[in-house]
């Protein structure tokens, strides 16, 4: 690039589990607005404003230090007072935020002028208790009743929310402050008084309570680092995760970043010692346990950090539905979408208590657990989520087949379910090739991939636990799944797989990114995969930044869509693998170049949810979806899919090995990799691009236990 472009949303956002506050950049909260502190999805906090004698300060500048701490400097407008004139800019103003279960606030003060400074610093802090859902949807209904009192020889503020069972509060503690404030006028006041030169500290504690207890903020100020708890986390999470470097510092930044929003998307396990995590989806809509998001998250991270299953697996497993319930999608076996704590989720007027309609979390769940085993060799962990496995299949069988034809379909039973329920689903995300909404049920082309990578992979698990015969049945059925998908979804004359099948067992054969997720799951005959890779990189698919959700010949296409044309980034990393599991090494890294170049655009090199899918140009860059969260785990996750592909990984934990089929791109000719863990094995690995071909060194670990096995396995992988 000629010149360093930032595309981002103008915000300050800082999180971490399940707490996030967002902010102008001056570090307030200007209601009316969709910000604020936001704590199990409710808002805590809708306004925050700070001013001097009822003036308003100027932004100078401001940023992230940590994805749980950012700090705002902000200098002073003409202030008529009765003391005289204070004038612009003598007074400057820090404002220090460090979140970790409540938010602490340092306001530092100093008067950089001539003369003695006095006036009123004021606060203005409001409340509202909006559930999260209400608040995207600008629909926001005050249900309960509202209530604050002030403590002079505390300086504390209570707000409390209530509505029958459901409870939060707000405390708002001063401390360290060399004078006691006042509250009036609904506005927290301190009567400043600075001498030249001088300076002035206090610390605002914003601690949020429920009707369980209280979640404190943070004790320590931002200045004093090694008092803060996150920064101990953060440090072990780095010191845990693959390390990476190479000869393109884009790239290496590019990685460094996505790690750290691995990070910031944590969420602790209950009833853990918070060792253990699971992923939430994204920041600021989806800080929230979802399936499809953990356990895709689980997969991209089996290089980074593959205990991240672990806690997926975990979690999801608890929360596997039981009994059938229309009003949530559930069905016995299946595994949930999204959980929610809010007060809409509290009295159940959401289904998201969790809410099951997901077509592809089951299937995923069976994935990952065989794809946690080969990368950690630990049969205990077969053992341990077997029986929730075989719920699992059994839901594809009775639940996920609805018609008995062998094919998986979704329908939402919910009058307040989602109409499509597969990775794109939103509402208005299938279409026909006029460009009208596809009429259900639907049977997704990628679902019937998963059903038949799953079927393979807990095979492989069943024969690891001595159960041959549950083991054959799978393979046969998985070989029938095989035969029947490719008559029922190809099309020959467009050399290219349907989108789905309607309600009518129709082909709909809209071009969209789909069949992709097809190759990467293996049912895609070998001498079918060329086609299919060749429409996938057409000019109508192929953006430039990357490939689109929806081909731009389609009426419906609509770049700055949610999933109608625009690019998302762990779709194109999942076709990516598939690309490079057929074969297609060149396509494959030139969708990763896209990637990452476009990666280079966004702020920070935080890569978003999704961007639009405008052609790439000389004259333009990356159009960042409005709305789309940041940090998003899917999102900094593909970088890491990117990297598996690259260097061919795949592990084999119970056997002792990782076999390797290293195809760097020229962009990217040296690699690095420190800390990569199989099993028990920890191994550091260079990789140099010589000519066309990749070699590989190992600088540590068991040469033994490292060897070169194809990567373009075919339909095969696992057979």
């Amino acid at each position: 690039m000629a010149l360093e472009i930032a595309i981002g949303p103008p915000r300050l956002a800082i999180n971490q589990g399940f707490g996030f506050l967002i902010t102008d950049p001056d570090g307030q909260i200007q209601w009316p607005t969709d910000k604020g502190f936001y704590h199990s999805d409710t808002r805590i906090i809708s306004a925050w404003m700070i001013f001097a004698d009822g003036v308003p300060w100027d932004l100078l500048n401001g940023g992230n230090i940590e994805h749980y701490a950012a700090r705002v400097f902000l200098a002073n407008r003409l202030i008529h007072t009765a003391s005289g004139d204070i004038p612009a800019r003598t007074i400057s103003l820090s404002i220090g935020r460090c979140i970790g279960g409540g938010v602490h606030e340092d306001l530092d003060l100093t008067n950089h002028g001539s003369v003695t400074a006095r006036f009123n610093l004021e606060i203005v802090v409001r409340s509202d208790f909006a559930d999260l859902f209400e608040v995207k949807t600008g629909a926001i209904v005050r249900r309960g009743r509202i209530t604050t009192s002030w403590s002079n020889a505390g300086s504390q503020m209570v707000t409390s929310y209530v509505n029958r069972s459901f409870r939060r509060r707000l405390i708002v503690s001063v401390r360290n402050c060399p004078i006691r404030p006042v509250a009036a006028n609904g506005r927290i006041s301190f009567e400043i008084s600075l001498a030249p030169g001088e300076s002035w500290h206090a610390c605002m504690l914003y601690a949020v309570g429920d009707q369980d207890g209280l979640d404190e903020a943070p004790k320590h100020c931002i200045s004093d680092t090694s008092g803060l708890g996150a920064e101990q986390r953060l440090s072990d999470w780095r010191t845990a995760a693959l390390k990476a470097e190479t000869c393109n510092a884009d790239f290496d930044r590019y990685y460094e970043q996505c790690v750290a929003d691995m990070a910031a998307l944590r969420l602790p396990i209950e009833g853990t010692d918070h060792l253990e995590f699971v992923p939430a989806a994204g920041v600021p809509w989806f800080v929230a346990l979802f399936g499809r998001d953990s356990l895709i998250v689980s997969l991209q991270n089996a290089m980074v950090y593959p205990d991240f299953a672990r806690g997926a697996l975990e979690v999801l497993a608890r929360h596997q539905a039981k009994r059938r319930d229309d009003y949530r999608d559930a069905e016995p076996g299946k595994i949930m979408h999204e959980l929610r704590q809010g007060e809409l989720a509290h009295f159940k007027l959401i289904p998201h208590t969790p809410y099951y309609g997901t077509a592809d979390a089951t299937i995923l769940y069976l994935i990952v657990l065989h794809n946690a085993w080969r990368c950690l060799g630990d049969v205990g962990v077969l053992k341990r989520f077997l029986p929730a496995a075989e719920k699992c299949l059994a839901w594809i069988d009775h639940y996920g087949d609805r018609d008995g034809d062998g094919f998986q379909e979704y329908q939402t039973r919910s009058k307040v379910g989602y109409r499509n329920q597969g990775w794109k689903d939103a509402e208005e995300a299938l279409v026909y090739p006029d460009g009208a909404p596809v009429r259900g049920p639907v049977a997704l082309v990628e679902l019937q991939g998963y059903v038949y990578d799953a079927w393979l992979r807990m095979a492989q698990v069943f024969e690891a636990l001595g159960k041959d015969a549950a083991a054959r049945r799978l393979r046969q059925k998985a070989g029938a799944l095989f035969e029947r998908f490719n008559e029922a979804f190809w099309d020959e004359a467009a050399g290219f797989y349907a989108f789905c099948l309607d309600g009518e067992k129709k082909k709909v054969m809209s071009v969209a990114s789909n069949p992709g997720h097809c190759l990467w799951t293996g049912i895609v005959p070998p001498e079918r995969a060329k086609r299919v890779v060749s429409r996938l990189m057409e000019p109508d698919m192929r953006s430039g930044w990357g490939l689109r959700t929806l081909s731009s010949d389609n009426p419906a296409y609509n770049p700055y869509s949610y999933q109608n044309g625009s690019v998302w980034p762990h779709d194109n990393a999942l076709i990516a693998v598939g690309f490079r599991r057929y074969g297609f090494v060149e396509e494959a890294n030139d969708i990763a170049r896209e990637h990452v170049q476009a990666a280079n655009y966004f702020f920070l090199r935080q890569m978003p949810e999704l961007y639009s899918g405008l052609q790439r140009q000389e004259t333009n860059f990356p159009v960042q979806y409005l709305g789309a969260n940041v940090p998003q785990a899917w999102a900094a996750g593909a970088c890491f899919t990117l990297l598996q592909m690259m260097v061919g990984f795949q592990p084999d934990a119970p056997g002792g090995k990782l076999y390797l089929d290293p195809a760097l791109p020229d962009w990217l000719s040296e690699l690095t990799l420190r800390d990569l863990r199989v099993g028990e094995e920890v191994f550091d690995l260079r990789f140099r691009r010589d000519g066309v071909a990749t070699r590989f060194e190992i600088l540590r670990g068991e040469p033994d236990a490292v060897a070169l096995r194809s990567f373009a396995s075919g339909p095969e992988r696992w057979g």
